[in-house]
């Protein structure tokens, strides 16, 4: 047999043995992307909270800060919203790329970034950060997988 016909023979027996998992469809894969959009909606709102209300009384609240920490801190976090704002129209970008396969990639890499984030976020700051921000991501970057 040649290489040519074992490859051959290889690839059908692999396509013929294929056992489908009791998941994904279209169904699917709209949950998975209403999740991802939820990611990039929690991300424009960080955004908002870190560029224009840090030091107001709803950023503090949310942030649990005094005005004089907000106050030291505003260009700090205004920067952070500006990355949150990146990983927003990344997931976005993600969610309206026409083509399925580099859509998913894109979708995959901010939701890794967004986890990544929030995992030193809690890490660092605040064990709410890992349920707010990095469980959400993970639970959409599993959807996404199973799609």
């Amino acid at each position: 047999m040649s290489a040519e016909h074992a490859a051959l023979f290889t690839r059908s027996v692999l396509a013929s043995t294929r056992i489908p998992l009791p998941v994904g469809g279209p169904h699917m894969i709209f949950i998975a992307n209403a999740l991802v959009a939820v990611v990039a909606a929690l991300h424009g709102f960080f955004l908002v909270l870190e560029m224009f209300l840090w030091d107001k009384p709803l950023g503090l609240k949310i942030f649990r800060n005094t005005i004089e920490k907000a106050t030291d801190s505003k260009v700090l976090a205004a920067n952070q919203g500006l990355y949150n704002g990146f990983l927003a129209a990344g997931l976005v970008w993600g969610l309206v790329h026409p083509n399925p396969a580099f859509a998913f990639q894109i979708k995959v890499f901010f939701l890794l970034c967004v986890i990544a984030a929030g995992a030193y976020g809690a890490a660092t700051v605040s064990r709410r950060i890992l349920y707010v921000q990095a469980a959400p991501a993970a639970l959409a970057l599993v959807l996404l997988w199973l799609a």
